[in-house]
């Protein structure tokens, strides 16, 4: 498939799946988080905090490759995935905590972005640059902001569209999102030049398994109480906002060194997530049927 075909398919998933949140979500909702402030500091930690640590971790003790430090530090800077909310819910996540979450996540990231790399720029040599608020902002409105706010104002000032196209609107979302998935797994599968670029070498490979590992680990331990909680920060940890990185990339001259250990965190996320969110949502079914039994038993007796 043609790199500019794929990029707009890409475009126009994460449009919908955006539009899916804002249509199908209230303001209050989407806003549920700022109202938990526990919960709230537990998540900014564990996203924003612990899993750059993470990162700075791997720079300071291995002698990492300067395209693969850089697009680690990128990376771990971009928190707040479009995608975050889809691949929650196949893990067993809390919908309505992740909606939230990563919401406010793509809203600081117009800070925390820029901040992190600097800091990254500062304590490592790297070939990367300073980007300001301004850059970050305008990717973050367009991929995010703009779709969910316009299903919000759909809601609003429309309410039976809203609601005769909600449904639809979800249906086509996760349509397009497991046909980018297939599509994206194939295009791995086949294409020879892309499997090249993904032989970064053992190191580099070990430390982005460990990075993807940490994150998993981080937002599982600090989410909760409940098991849907912890399935939601885990997966909010692990999946950075690879658009908005491979957006920073294309600011630097040197950003195409980065693209291959990006792709490269893209897959090997994928596979290390994919059987934590089976175990997952397998132990949050087995919760949710032995409450019922229980409430049944408490219910005859």
């Amino acid at each position: 498939m043609d790199n500019a075909i794929l990029l707009k398919f890409f475009a126009l998933t994460i449009f919908s799946l955006m539009l899916a949140i804002g249509i199908n979500s209230s303001l209050e909702q989407l806003t549920s988080l700022w109202r938990k402030p526990e919960l709230l500091l537990r998540s900014l930690l564990a996203a924003i905090v612990l899993v750059p640590l993470a990162a700075f971790i791997l720079l300071w003790l291995l002698d990492l490759p300067p395209g693969v430090a850089a697009g680690l530090s990128i990376l771990a800077a971009s928190p707040g995935a479009p995608v975050t909310t889809k691949r929650s819910q196949m893990a067993g996540g809390d919908p309505t905590y992740v909606a939230s979450l990563q919401l406010t996540l793509a809203m600081l990231a117009v800070l925390v972005t820029p901040l992190t790399l600097a800091v990254f720029y500062a304590l490592f040599d790297l070939p990367i640059q300073r980007v300001s608020l301004f850059q970050v902002l305008l990717q973050v409105g367009e991929v995010t902001f703009l779709p969910v706010i316009a299903g919000l104002l759909i809601q609003r000032f429309v309410p039976r569209i809203a609601a005769s196209i909600a449904r639809p609107v979800q249906v086509i979302a996760n349509a397009l999102f497991l046909l980018l998935l297939v599509t994206v797994v194939v295009i791995l599968a086949i294409a020879p030049d892309l499997r090249q670029m993904l032989n970064l070498g053992g190191l580099s490979v070990s430390a982005i398994l460990i990075m993807a590992a940490a994150a998993i680990a981080i937002g599982h331990f600090l989410g909760g109480p409940t098991r849907q909680q912890r399935a939601a920060l885990a997966i909010a940890c692990i999946a950075r906002n690879v658009g908005l990185a491979l957006f920073i990339a294309a600011l630097f001259d040197y950003g195409q060194m980065f693209v291959p250990t990006m792709l490269a965190y893209v897959l090997f996320g994928f596979i290390l997530a994919f059987p934590y969110s089976l175990w997952s949502k397998r132990r949050i079914s087995k919760e949710t049927v032995d409450r019922k039994m229980v409430s049944l038993k408490k219910t005859v007796s």
